[in-house]
This record gives structure tokens, sequence and C-alpha cells, in this order.
């Protein structure tokens, strides 16, 4: 089981307040673990705040206003940058113009190093980004448990979802993926 390029939906039983009611966008799933950011917790702190903090402008309109995110509980002083991978006719698609930076199958990638924001001060860098301030991480085996806990849906994850749908809206619009609604789920969970 490969779920790179998922999204994990919370069940209305994970009380955890870190993924309670989250989408988890899944970089990476390998039989050494699982690494993720989630896309619909919000934090207090603006773009424009993040770049001021970092001594860079911010030449990019249409990202001043949108929120950092809480991308999980682990290394939440640094930066992850999830974007659409350049697609320029020069570039070697297996090779990413940002140093740090991992390739995910789905056209994304998840950069790490401080280019990617030098290149959003000038008013260039990726189209689509969201930024968040941590990550989530589980080990060998635990995402395995969790899923077997019934504490996730899972489902191939929709760039639409990541960067074209209100933030509120984002837990909604996973669900509808599987054509489930909220009210349909019990916080409750059953085993055969």
């Amino acid at each position: 089981m490969n779920l790179t390029h998922h999204f994990l939906i919370a069940m209305p039983g994970l009380e955890d307040e870190a993924f309670a009611k989250s989408v988890v966008y899944l970089c990476e799933h390998s039989p050494r673990g699982a690494m993720g950011l989630v896309i619909n917790k919000p934090s207090e702190i603006s773009l424009k705040s993040l770049f001021d903090k970092v001594e860079l402008p911010l030449r990019r309109a249409d990202l001043s206003d949108s929120p950092v995110f809480q991308g999980g509980p682990v290394q939440t002083e640094r930066g992850f940058v999830l974007h659409e991978a350049f697609s320029g006719t020069d570039i070697d698609p297996s090779e990413s113009v940002y140093a740090s930076t991992m390739a995910i199958p789905g056209g994304l990638e998840m950069t790490t190093s401080k280019d990617v924001l030098e290149a959003l001060s000038t008013g260039a860098g990726p189209r689509r980004v969201l930024i968040s301030l941590g990550y989530s991480a589980w080990g060998e085996g635990q995402l395995e448990a969790e899923l077997g806990e019934n504490s996730w849906l899972t489902v191939e994850a929709d760039l639409a979802v990541i960067f074209d749908t209100p933030v509120e809206q984002r837990y909604d619009k996973a669900l509808m993926l599987l054509g489930l609604q909220a009210w349909m789920l019990s916080p409750e969970a059953g085993h055969a």
C-alpha cells in the first residue's frame, strides 16, 4: 500500500487536537513511514507576516492574505512549501529548480529551502503554493495501524482541494471525493 499523493481524512472519532477534522496531504508513504501536511488548519500568520519575519518582500498580491498552515505537530518552527512542480521546457523534469525539494507523483513538490521563498519574493516562483509550519509524520507501521483502527479515510488527492477550495470547505470537499458527507460518518469505529 502506497498512499503518496493521497488525502488522509480524519474520522469524527479522531480527537487528537492536531488531527481532529483534518485533511492531510501525504507527500511520502513507504514501508519506513509516512510524511504529510495538514491542508485545512490555518494558523494566525499570513504569508505577508511570514515574509516580513524572514525579511523578504512578498511581491505576489495573490498570496499576501493567504494563511500559513499548521502542517502538523513535528518541527513546528520549520517551513514547508507544497507547490506545483516547475514545468519549464528547459528543465529536466526529474530535478527541481529549488534545493531541498521532494518530488511527489501527481505534479507537486515539497520544498524546505529558502530559495522558493526568495523566488516568491521577486514575484516569480510557483504559481500555486501552500506554506505550512511543521509537518505530520508516522513511523514504520504506525499509519497502517491507525488506518486499521478506522481513524482515517483515504482518497487520491485532488489539487483543486489543496489550491482552489476555501480552507473551511476542504474537509467536506475531500469527503465528497469519496461520495460522503460529514453527517454520514459516525464517531464510533466499527469492526466486522
